[in-house]
């Protein structure tokens, strides 16, 4: 069970691990090639969906019933479940997507107003489910820069990242795309029975330089299971599309979106409250395709819920 210095440890451990990635001030030459996307795949012949739903206010709806609702899985209404109960996750695997790239480099210190006063207030850290990533340029003149592993468990707990955090210098293009994938692929290769993978990306949305396109970006996250938290970084004069990825990406994992005003300490928060809401339900596969089925979940009673999950999955035939 979550108590409440489980939740402040983990929610502090993010704060620490994101104002430590915003000191990093080298980086290394894109290496990716465009051919080496991971591959995602498994074989299933029942579909197995982790959601949560939200009310009109946005709060999680705990007492929820298999008959508030339907599956409609590649166009069939699903109705029928082998299973419906409560998600037995109970902690969180924290992946964080920092974008240093020149259009969001301002707004990387209002994120850590909060994390000041956290430091100067908690001593006890867990620092075992989380791990940070960054991306973008740092005055190179390549024009693209391979999103990197900031550091991981113990390793990112280092004094040193407060002291130079006023030293870092952000700018530059923003490989996005390429920086979801190479997160989605460090989620899969590191997934826990109970815990649940969450991805969140501190970003304005806007892909200057990637070598994998957006479709590519989103399918990764999605094979990869993690839900997204986007915090949107984005002035009010940046072009719309950068929010609109952000939403897209969330919506099709089955987390959220919020803007930089919401705060980073709800961000965490919603967090635990989606996790302590969370449900499960199985059904038989309705439909046999090999490729990405669509997913939907809907109310049948109460019309104004809102269900919180991914909105694809793959499936490959067993040929044996």
């Amino acid at each position: 069970m979550l108590t409440r210095a489980h939740i402040r440890s983990l929610l502090l451990a993010l704060f620490v691990l994101t104002y430590a990635v915003l000191t990093h001030a080298a980086a290394a030459e894109k290496t990716n090639d465009s051919s080496n996307l991971p591959t995602y795949r498994s074989v299933v012949s029942r579909v197995q969906v982790t959601f949560f739903v939200t009310d009109e206010n946005n709060h999680p709806v705990e007492t929820l019933t298999k008959s508030d609702f339907a599956v409609v899985d590649n166009g069939l209404v699903v109705r029928n479940f082998r299973s419906f109960s409560a998600s037995d996750e109970n902690s969180l695997d924290v992946v964080a997507l920092v974008d240093l790239s020149e259009s969001v480099a301002p707004g990387t210190r209002v994120a850590i107003q909060d994390v000041q006063e956290l430091v100067a207030q908690e001593q006890s850290i867990r620092d075992d489910s989380v791990a940070v990533l960054y991306f973008g340029a740092f005055g190179g003149t390549s024009g693209r820069v391979r999103p990197t592993v900031l550091c991981s468990g113990g390793g990112c707990r280092s004094a040193n990242s407060v002291n130079t955090l006023l030293a870092v210098k952000g700018g530059g293009t923003t490989p996005m795309f390429d920086a979801l994938i190479v997160g989605a692929d460090l989620i899969w290769h590191h997934r826990r029975t109970g815990v649940r993978p969450v991805l969140i990306l501190f970003s304005d949305g806007n892909d200057t330089t990637s070598l994998h396109s957006e479709g590519e970006a989103l399918d990764a996250v999605v094979a990869a299971g993690a839900l997204v938290y986007a915090v949107d970084m984005g002035k009010a004069t940046n072009p719309p599309a950068g929010s609109r990825f952000l939403r897209q990406v969330a919506d099709a994992s089955g987390g959220r979106y919020f803007s930089l005003q919401d705060g980073i300490a709800n961000v965490m928060s919603a967090g635990f409250e989606d996790l302590r809401a969370s449900y499960v339900v199985t059904y038989d596969l309705p439909s046999h395709r090999a490729g990405f089925h669509s997913l939907r979940l809907m109310p049948t009673h109460t019309l104004n819920l809102t269900f919180h999950s991914r909105n694809r999955y793959y499936y490959e035939p067993d040929l044996r």
